[in-house]
């Protein structure tokens, strides 16, 4: 199935074993498109699909189908507590996961070699670089010869945007570089000293991790 073709309001399908009962079906319909998940080894999950249909211990993994069987999603995460609000991965994500383990093993990611914090900006500045809330994202620190370093940036630079989308918090970073491929040059704006300076920055590849 090809989840980008899904609506808010769908009615959708999770199959799966909550405790121990196989075959178990739970409908629902999809809350919301787009939503972003933070896993529990701080990793932002993109493009997640939240829906009502129940999910318990044993859910996870299961696929989510929409009406006419066709899988769009993988039953993932609730929130605990709360009820009728489920996540599952989009099918069109998984498929890109699955086609970077089948081709190089792992899944290839950006390292641009810099750390970072968020932290209150002065209203004024927030509208004049176009933010819709007083918060941005300081670099504190760059790896020694890494992308970010080689490319110009410093520690103090308050990044504007990335690839032109605009960065307020952490997660916005990850959400502009999540597309990027192998050789593929990111762009890169950042106030320093009350200037605007762009930069191209080629990253490197987040070493993989061990299973």
């Amino acid at each position: 199935g090809n989840s980008e073709a899904l609506k808010v309001g769908q009615l959708v399908i999770a199959i799966g074993n909550p405790l121990g009962l196989s075959s178990t079906v739970s409908t629902g319909v999809v809350s919301a498109l787009g939503r972003a998940l933070r896993s529990i080894d701080g990793r932002l999950i993109e493009n997640v699909i939240q829906h009502t249909a129940p999910l318990n211990p044993g859910n996870s993994g299961g696929p989510l189908v929409d009406s006419r069987g066709r899988i769009v999603g993988i039953n993932t995460a609730i929130i605990a507590f709360a009820q009728g609000i489920g996540f599952s991965i989009s099918s069109n994500t998984a498929k890109w996961v699955i086609n970077q383990i089948i081709e190089y093993g792992h899944v290839r990611r950006a390292h641009l070699g810099l750390a970072t914090q968020q932290r209150r900006i002065d209203s004024r500045l927030a509208d004049y670089l176009g933010f819709d809330k007083p918060f941005g994202v300081e670099v504190i620190a760059l790896e020694y010869d890494g992308p970010a370093a080689k490319a110009g940036i410093r520690p103090g630079d308050l990044l504007i945007s990335i690839n032109n989308q605009k960065i307020m918090s952490i997660d916005d970073i990850q959400h502009a570089i999540s597309g990027w491929n192998i050789g593929e040059y990111i762009s890169i704006s950042v106030l320093r000293d009350g200037r605007i300076i762009a930069f191209e920055l080629l990253p490197s590849e987040t070493e993989a991790e061990a299973a």
